[in-house]
């Protein structure tokens, strides 16, 4: 299969990958035969990219981090207990929320599980959602890549928990907002921008409250706009002020959104999301996370389609750990645009092709 933009899919293309809606339910299956009229639906709903049989790439496939039943019953969860906060207000009130948080250690158990019986963890993001789902899918990827950097920073299952729970809820607050203001596409009031910063005490309000909830989950709600530097919110904490916890959320938080596209703009590549991080690194974010971070993530996610400095078209067909900026690219279209005798693959990290560069993602 291979992973295109969706401005490139045409009529009679074949869903490879199921698209999910934002509760977590199926909203394409893979199989399905594209019409006009879906990719129309597609475009509306926010979906900019999708993944489609191609027989020349068959036999790449991405493997995600978690398997689809994992995180349909993750963003279930997520689904469930944010829509009942926005639309209970006499729920938001109650000092404790019964069960939430051996509802949401048991989730991330099971991410765990997911996550501990892989060869590797670097992360191949290959999800696919609708843009209202956003805000619930959103929940589980942060969750999932701050559980890959726990692991790698060898973090006990106590330790991994904590972060885990603290990484599925840390937007809770938002629950607490007017639902326009999530997604307004024009620019914000000062008091909407107050009020939406004071997202991050509702929610440590909220789960601090809880009798299963940890303090420390509690603060990945409360610190997870903190910046580095001190130029966050909401106490302007700074460096090690700023439990690590938190610190991780942040970033998993930030590159997750960068490459979600949004109401108000497009989504970033993993390439981009990574330059951007890299640059805030030890101003925005802590470096030495930032690095560990980076180095569990695919900047070129199997069977992305890409264009190489040459003029070849090719998808990514395999990622080394130890060299994910320099994947190996199955070449489908010479510089000309003619389609190779035999698809054949570069090995970017090979010396033959030190000169050879990714230039763009199609």
């Amino acid at each position: 299969m291979r992973k295109l933009h969706i401005h490139s899919v045409k009529p009679g293309d074949v869903i490879a990958k199921t698209i999910f809606q934002e509760n977590g339910n199926v909203l394409l299956g893979s199989g399905m035969e594209l019409t006009q009229r879906y990719i129309d639906r597609l475009v509306a709903m926010g979906i900019d990219t999708v993944y489609i049989e191609d027989k020349h790439t068959a036999d790449i496939i991405p493997e995600d981090v978690i398997r689809d039943e994992t995180r349909k019953h993750a963003v279930e969860s997520v689904y469930k207990t944010m829509t009942t906060l926005m639309d209970q207000p006499q729920v938001q009130r109650r000092t404790s929320v019964p069960d939430l948080g051996t509802t949401f250690q048991k989730v991330f158990g099971d991410i765990m599980v997911d996550l501990s019986s892989r060869g590797d963890i670097l992360v191949n993001l290959s999800h696919l959602h609708v843009m209202d789902g956003y805000f619930f899918h959103h929940a589980v990827n942060v969750a999932v890549l701050a559980g890959i950097v726990g692991i790698a920073r060898g973090y006990n299952h106590s330790q991994l928990l904590e972060l885990g729970v603290g990484a599925l809820l840390f937007d809770i607050g938002m629950t607490q907002l007017p639902k326009e203001l999530w997604n307004k596409r024009g620019e914000l009031s000062d008091e909407e921008r107050k009020r939406i910063r004071y997202h991050t005490e509702d929610g440590f309000n909220l789960l601090r409250n809880q009798h299963n909830v940890s303090l420390l989950s509690a603060h990945c709600a409360l610190q997870h706009h903190e910046r580095f530097d001190g130029t966050g919110y909401p106490r302007q904490l700074a460096d090690k002020q700023i439990h690590e916890y938190a610190q991780i959320v942040a970033i998993a938080d930030v590159f997750d959104a960068l490459i979600s596209p949004r109401p108000f703009r497009k989504s970033y590549t993993p390439n981009e999301a990574t330059e951007f991080l890299f640059a805030a690194g030890n101003s925005f974010f802590d470096l030495d996370l930032v690095k560990l971070f980076l180095n569990h993530v695919a900047i070129y996610p199997v069977a992305s389609t890409v264009q190489l400095s040459t003029g070849h078209v090719g998808v990514v067909s395999a990622i080394d750990p130890l060299a994910v900026s320099r994947p190996t690219i199955r070449i489908i279209a010479e510089p000309d645009g003619s389609a190779p005798a035999a698809p054949y693959e570069m090995e970017l990290k090979h010396k033959h092709f030190v000169n050879v560069t990714i230039v763009k993602t199609m």
